[in-house]
């Protein structure tokens, strides 16, 4: 609570407040460090933990690339567009390229047979092993992901439920 001028304000403290941006920057690998740079602060000044802000960073790197390199080819007259929404419980980012898109459910689990020794598919399933929730715009040209703050009861129960398969 501050009081200004013999007024009472309820109001939120700086730190607490959301932070919303969208970022249009150029589809080169090096932007992504730029768009790192941005967020990275946000996280840590609102308490997340050395986890979270890992687990944010890799799979937002992992995101940035798969944009770059898959989504608009390498071309670095092309764009990529990342929106993110943080505040003291959760991270919110999307990533979405110029390209065509893909089918998500189409990348085989880098895990199993003769897929494992493929290059392709790490950075959907590091994605999806850091983030609480990931998922694709219906052209598969954009991704979404969230990270609940570790602790938090949100973060918690969508824990539960990636890990039972149901996230």
């Amino acid at each position: 609570m501050v009081v200004a001028w013999g007024r009472v304000i309820l109001g939120v403290m700086a730190s607490e407040r959301p932070i919303s941006k969208t970022m249009v920057v150029a589809s080169t690998f090096s932007a992504s460090e730029d768009v790192c740079h941005e967020i990275i602060p946000k996280l840590e000044e609102r308490g997340f933990s050395k986890e979270d802000v890992f687990a944010v960073h890799l799979a937002l790197q992992e995101a940035f690339i798969n944009a770059v390199r898959h989504g608009n080819g390498m071309d670095s007259g092309k764009a990529v567009r990342v929106e993110y929404s943080v505040d003291g419980e959760r991270f919110v980012v999307s990533v979405a390229d110029e390209g065509a898109g893909f089918d998500p459910e189409s990348v085989p689990d880098p895990r199993c047979g003769e897929n494992l020794y493929k290059p392709n598919g790490r950075g959907l399933l590091l994605m999806r092993s850091y983030m609480d929730v990931v998922e694709y715009n219906e052209r598969g040209n954009e991704v979404r992901m969230v990270r609940y703050k570790h602790g938090s009861t949100e973060g918690q129960e969508q824990q539960i439920e990636r890990e039972a398969g149901r996230g």
